[in-house]
């Protein structure tokens, strides 16, 4: 994770523990006793498995800088008492991000247009594909492009030629951006809980070549996206995002699938949101979105 010193705006504090009494006027208490006034607050309590989130942010009332280093020393003691997973960083900080495509190009060009409006909080270090096709959309962008072709002879090189990007990249989070390889379980918990999927969702599923075509002649009439967090289990990580968009027998499959592309960029798109503003936490295998 990248860390700084001192951020000169705001803070975010998410965290995690078991549910008890106290833990929101310990939170605040820590605050208020530092002069810090709070500018969101969420919270959630899964009465399932009796587990308290919560994700503040918050800035000095004199709107002085934050020591995030001292910040968090000084709250060690409080997620300690609670027994918390938790996690402190300037509100602003970007977060070193790689995106992994193969040869279609839209949920790469929706992110990158988004980073350049400034609606995503990303630093992207760079662009991998097993494909050379979308060199051209990622250094329109000023993004450095890596082209690591896969193969089953070749895929443990490949993806420790990966790994070892990752690595030197600093990177905080991989982002699967219609990326058309399976990860190995290896790469997989290497990557646990900062790599981002995006899949179809639709019912009946339909796997294998064309799911868009195979949907439109079965007559289907929802056409979604999901977004979720990369495991061994194949498209079947926790679930950060759903988007769907009705269709009907009026439509041709092209339409179909232009539709089913929309779909995909906006419910990716949300997913890396939330992820980098630190929105997200796993909760066993769902997630909560603190929105």
């Amino acid at each position: 994770m990248t860390s700084y010193e001192q951020t000169d705006g705001q803070c975010v504090l998410t965290l995690s523990c078991p549910d008890t009494t106290g833990v929101v006027f310990a939170v605040a208490g820590f605050l208020y006793e530092r002069r810090y006034t709070i500018v969101q607050s969420q919270q959630f309590e899964d009465p399932g498995t009796r587990t308290f989130f919560m994700r503040v942010q918050f800035a000095h009332e004199d709107g002085h800088a934050l020591s995030v280093t001292g910040l968090r020393e000084e709250f060690e003691d409080v997620a300690a008492r609670y027994g918390m997973t938790w996690r402190l960083v300037g509100a602003h900080e970007r977060q070193r991000v790689l995106i992994m495509v193969s040869r279609f190009g839209h949920c790469l060009n929706d992110l990158l247009f988004r980073n350049s409006l400034g609606e995503l909080n990303l630093d992207v270090a760079a662009v991998v594909s097993n494909h050379p096709d979308l060199a051209p959309l990622a250094v329109g962008h000023g993004v450095p492009f890596q082209h690591i072709p896969i193969s089953p002879a070749t895929k443990p090189e490949a993806e420790a030629r990966l790994l070892e990007l990752v690595r030197a990249e600093r990177v905080d989070l991989v982002v699967l951006a219609r990326y058309m390889q399976i990860l190995s379980p290896e790469l997989c918990k290497h990557l646990d809980g900062r790599a981002i999927n995006i899949h179809h969702s639709m019912l009946p599923s339909f796997k294998g070549a064309r799911p868009y075509q195979q949907a439109h002649e079965r007559g289907v009439k929802f056409v979604g996206a999901t977004a979720h967090y990369v495991t061994p289990d194949l498209d079947e990580g926790p679930i950060i995002e759903q988007q769907v968009t009705r269709v009907d027998h009026s439509i041709s499959a092209e339409e179909f699938a232009a539709r089913g592309r929309e779909v995909e960029c906006r419910a990716l798109a949300r997913a890396v949101r939330w992820h980098t503003e630190n929105r997200v936490a796993l909760n066993g295998h769902r997630t909560v979105v603190l929105r």
